[in-house]
């Protein structure tokens, strides 16, 4: 059973959403309150809430797991859609709402997250933001973990395909930062028994070994 954290200040739409969700066999979080706990697999935020904003609040689950995050909302402008994707939102449904069109949206965001990357020894829950190995586990942090994601994909990943990706992904890094995050990602992974895991390409890029 998925866990749904549900952020909606309107009583009457929070009691549809978290009843449509709990008939689908969904199991509800409150997250009027704020996030209490990490315990969910995906978020549906609205934007105007009560003393914080759901782009806050997508920014603090973005920052510590990479679950998805639907925005949901009556803002019919462009910038506040753009803002949201920004702070790294996945998708952006506007009310009045269609029931089936939201659990559709919501059940192809899960499929597209429900994974794990496997690297040789390594492994990378996407869900979570870890990395794996054997019975040992590292939390990343999102720069750290689309570093290693990219590096996933084999190959060596030049250092100006890092920064624009990274970019891209809404992590808006320089050279010093990208270095900084490297060897972050190194000593993390030296924890988990992957020493030398990352391995510097001079005057190119990095590889994952």
């Amino acid at each position: 059973m998925y866990k749904i954290l549900i952020a909606e200040d309107d009583e009457t739409i929070y009691a549809e959403l978290a009843r449509l969700f709990g008939n689908a066999c969904y199991e509800v979080v409150d997250g009027r309150d704020g996030i209490r706990s990490d315990d969910f697999d995906v978020a549906l935020l609205d934007i105007g809430l009560p003393g914080t904003s759901g782009y806050e609040l997508c920014s603090a689950i973005k920052a510590r797991r990479n679950v998805p995050v639907v925005f949901l909302t009556a803002a019919e402008r462009t910038e506040s859609e753009l803002t949201g994707f920004a702070v790294g939102g996945d998708d952006y449904v506007r009310k009045p709402f269609d029931p089936a069109v939201l659990l559709a949206r919501v059940r192809r965001l899960l499929r597209r997250a429900d994974t794990v990357i496997v690297h040789g020894r390594l492994k990378l829950d996407t869900a979570r933001m870890e990395a794996v190995s054997g019975d040992k586990r590292a939390t990343l942090s999102r720069t750290e973990f689309a570093v290693l994601r990219l590096l996933t994909e084999g190959g060596v990943v030049s250092q100006k395909k890092l920064i624009e990706r990274l970019w891209d992904g809404g992590s808006y890094i320089d050279e010093n930062t990208l270095y900084v995050s490297i060897n972050r990602l190194r000593e993390k992974l030296r924890d988990i028994g992957m020493d030398g895991a990352v391995v510097t390409v001079r005057g190119v890029g990095y590889r994952l070994e």
